[in-house]
C-alpha cells in the first residue's frame, strides 16, 4: 500500500507577507511598493499585516534582515566556504560564485544593501540598515583576511567590498566578465596585503 504524503506545512501570515514583500522589494526597492499591494498580493487582512508588522519600515527591515541571512550568509559566505578550504581561497571564490550569480539571468537582482540605500539615504532608519548590512559583508572579508594573515584586515575589507560593489555595476551595464576582472584586482590586492618579512643578513648591525 502506498504511503499518502503528508502536506506540506502551511506558512504562517507572517512568513506569507514576508516572501511576498521580498519579492516586490527585490524587484522594485521600497518606495515604489505600497503596502496595499503587498496586502493584496499576499492574501492576508490588512490588520494581519499591521500585527506583525507595525509599519512600512519595519517590513523593510524584516526583509532586509532575510535578504542577509538569504544573500550575505546563505549564497556568499557559505557558498564561497564550500569552493575552497583556506580562507584565501575562499575571498577569491566570492568572485566565482558573483560570476555565477551575473550569468544566471539576464536581470539579475543587483545588491539590495546598495540599491535600497541610494534609494532611501542614510538618514533614513531603512537606510541606516542598509549601512549596517554592508559592513557586516565587510566583517566577514575582514576575518577571513585575518585568517588568512594578511595585514591590516579592516583596510582591505574596505578595498576588497569596493571590488564587489563595482562588479555589480559593471554587470548591470552589460560587462559579461565584470566578477572575473574584480577576482584579478583582488589577487593584487591579496599581495599587497600580505605581511613584509624583513630579512637580517649576518651582517646586520656590524660596523665596518
Amino acid at each position: 500500500m502506498t504511503a499518502t504524503p503528508s502536506p506540506l506545512p502551511r506558512r504562517s501570515a507572517r512568513e506569507q507577507i514576508l516572501d511576498t514583500a521580498y519579492e516586490l522589494f527585490t524587484q522594485r526597492g521600497i518606495r515604489a511598493v505600497g503596502v496595499d499591494e503587498v496586502i493584496a498580493r499576499s492574501g492576508v487582512a490588512k490588520a494581519t499585516l499591521y500585527k506583525h508588522f507595525r509599519s512600512k519600515n519595519d517590513l523593510a527591515l524584516a526583509f532586509l534582515e532575510r535578504r542577509e541571512q538569504r544573500w550575505t550568509l546563505d549564497f556568499l559566505e557559505a557558498g564561497s566556504a564550500k569552493r575552497a578550504d583556506d580562507p584565501e581561497g575562499q575571498l577569491l571564490a566570492t568572485f566565482d560564485l558573483l560570476d555565477e550569480w551575473y550569468h544566471r539571468n539576464e536581470s539579475f537582482d543587483e545588491c539590495s544593501f546598495m540599491s535600497v540605500l541610494l534609494e532611501m539615504g542614510t538618514d533614513h532608519p531603512v537606510g541606516q540598515a542598509c549601512v549596517r548590512h554592508l559592513a557586516n559583508i565587510r566583517g566577514i572579508v575582514a576575518r577571513r583576511a585575518a585568517a588568512a594573515g594578511l595585514a591590516d584586515p579592516g583596510d582591505f575589507a574596505k578595498s576588497f567590498h569596493i571590488l564587489m560593489e563595482g562588479s555589480f555595476i559593471a554587470a548591470i551595464e552589460g560587462d559579461s566578465r565584470a566578477a572575473r576582472r574584480a577576482q584579478d584586482m583582488a589577487k593584487v590586492l591579496i599581495q599587497q596585503h600580505r605581511p613584509y618579512v624583513r630579512v637580517r643578513s649576518s651582517a646586520a648591525g656590524r660596523r665596518g
